[in-house]
């Protein structure tokens, strides 16, 4: 058996390439958008991809199984379980094969048995991997966004991101059923998991590539207590989900339009960027913080290309809006385009190279630093009323410690809550440590809202 495993750092995914090499056959599984990387395994194995699949619909992160089928030829077999609302509207019309419970993919002496385990969605399937080869027996099992290492999928996101009501209860519940139906399979069966530590479909993921059934079960808090406690803690403190997480299941439910090879956007000279800002266009700065903290051009978003990007960009930015990138070369703007087309943001236009961009902007008196604040100076304003406050941590983080004055709006949710936010006077914005109130600072200031970063966060408003 030929074993692949491929991590997307930017979105915390994992996907599987899993081939037959007497048979020259394989299968991918959850795979993302950037369809390249599958195809040149495969042909680095000498394997042809006669199969793609993947554990249910996707909501984090727009899936790539249509592109693959298309490129490849392969076979599209998708999840027919969870009832009538939860089915693939675009799979007949690939020629789809519909998996239920018990069925098997086959490639070559390699088979994936379907195990339905529904809670984090009611359509979510497992895949436990024999190697006929060598046993009967299987070695391990692909658990996508049921089981990870440390914890378990979350089966709040219909709720809470794509608006279907009272439904998290009933998938909690759910999800309390399929953990006890994995409980009589085999202690050292090996489990791969959808997603690693970064990832929004749960609130506590482990890093590790792969864990095994037993140590989960003797560790994983997620096996331990009764259904009424796990319900109660499955519910709780979970992140809040960025906002395009909103559409995804959408997307992937009809079927995602077919991109091609992922390339980077055209590059325009930095004359064309003044009339690009002024016909209200969003221009992002994927640079590091200290770089656009130290200059950036005025009305950009600065918006680091680091783990944090696609959950942002994911937040903030309009799927339907043209967007230009300002980067350091061509190979940040490809990966930051990249990005942001595995989360659905189709409409990057293009992108300008920051130095020749920054030099052209400051000598039309368009850039500058990003407006700060000292923790000291924010309390004082604070207390004398001088200034609003806005906290940009997840609520979770509110144990952490909080500031009184200041109101909570998560950055994955200031998008679509700017109209809270007190235009009367200047706002002062602060997260843990600086980083992602950077981000709402420069986006608050796109929108006409004068806005300041707090130096170090709360970590430096709590060290005083």
């Amino acid at each position: 058996m030929v074993f692949r495993r491929f991590y997307d750092t930017s979105i915390a995914q994992a996907s599987f390439l899993i081939g037959c090499a007497e048979s020259g056959e394989a299968v991918v599984v959850d795979p993302n958008r950037d369809v390249e990387v599958y195809i040149r395994a495969a042909e680095t194995e000498r394997l042809r991809i006669v199969a793609i699949t993947e554990t249910h619909i996707h909501a984090d992160f727009v899936s790539g199984a249509r592109e693959l089928a298309a490129r490849t030829g392969g076979t599209l077999y998708l999840s027919a379980e969870g009832g009538p609302d939860w089915q693939y509207t675009y799979g007949a019309e690939e020629g789809a094969v519909a998996l239920h419970d018990g069925d098997e993919v086959r490639v070559g002496k390699v088979v994936l048995t379907v195990m339905h385990t529904p809670g984090h969605t009611p359509e979510h399937l497992v895949f436990l991997v024999t190697d006929k080869a060598s046993s009967s027996e299987p070695v391990g099992m692909l658990s996508g966004d049921f089981l990870f290492v440390g914890d378990v999928g979350r089966p709040d996101l219909l709720e809470v991101a794509a608006g279907v009501k009272d439904t998290m209860r009933v998938g909690a519940e759910t999800l309390f059923g399929s953990l006890a139906k994995v409980r009589k399979l085999r202690n050292d069966l090996l489990v791969w998991p959808g997603h690693g530590a970064g990832s929004a479909c749960g609130k506590a993921l482990g890093g590790l590539p792969e864990t095994t059934l037993g140590y989960e079960m003797a560790t994983n808090w997620a096996f331990k207590g009764d259904e009424g406690s796990f319900v109660a803690e499955v519910l709780s403190d979970q992140p809040e989900p960025p906002r395009y997480f909103a559409t995804m299941k959408r997307v992937n439910k009809e079927g995602p339009s077919l991109v091609g090879k992922l390339a980077a956007p055209p590059q325009y000279g930095a004359s064309r960027l003044p009339s690009v800002l002024d016909s209200g266009a969003t221009v992002v700065d994927v640079r590091y913080y200290d770089p656009f903290e130290a200059e950036h051009v005025k009305g950009t978003v600065g918006m680091p290309l680091d783990d944090a990007f696609a959950k942002e960009a994911g937040s903030l930015l309009d799927e339907k809006a043209p967007v230009y990138l300002i980067a350091v070369d061509e190979g940040q703007a490809r990966e930051a385009a990249a990005v942001m087309l595995k989360i659905g943001l189709e409409g990057v236009f293009g992108w300008f190279e920051a130095a020749p961009a920054l030099w052209a902007m400051r000598r039309l008196g368009r850039t500058g630093p990003l407006p700060m604040i000292e923790p000291n100076a924010y309390l004082e304003r604070l207390r004398d009323g001088s200034m609003a406050g806005l906290d940009v941590r997840g609520r979770a983080e509110l144990a952490q410690g909080e500031v009184a004055e200041a109101k909570l709006i998560p950055l994955v949710e200031l998008a679509g809550r700017l109209s809270e936010i007190d235009r009367s006077r200047p706002v002062g914005v602060f997260c843990q440590g600086g980083g992602r109130s950077m981000v709402a600072t420069s986006f608050l200031r796109r929108h006409g809202i004068d806005a300041s970063n707090v130096a170090g966060g709360l970590e430096a408003i709590q060290a005083l």
